[in-house]
């Protein structure tokens, strides 16, 4: 079932920005175990992210 969660998250990077901030928020103490429990691909979210003015924040672990 983890491996669903990859292939679901959102293609709209605004909706992916709420989507990984409040899973980051609720259940997962950073963003690489919340790639690697849900198989999701780390480098892919950074750079959709990116390209709409956010950045990982690894002290705040959310996206600033």
């Amino acid at each position: 079932m983890r491996k669903e969660v990859g292939a679901m998250l959102p293609k709209d990077p605004v909706m992916l920005l709420s989507f990984v901030n409040m899973k980051l928020r609720d259940f997962y103490g950073s963003l690489d175990i919340f790639c690697e429990e849900s198989d999701a691909d780390r480098q892919d979210i950074i750079d959709k992210l990116s390209g709409i003015g956010y950045r990982y924040d690894e002290d705040r672990n959310q996206f600033v």
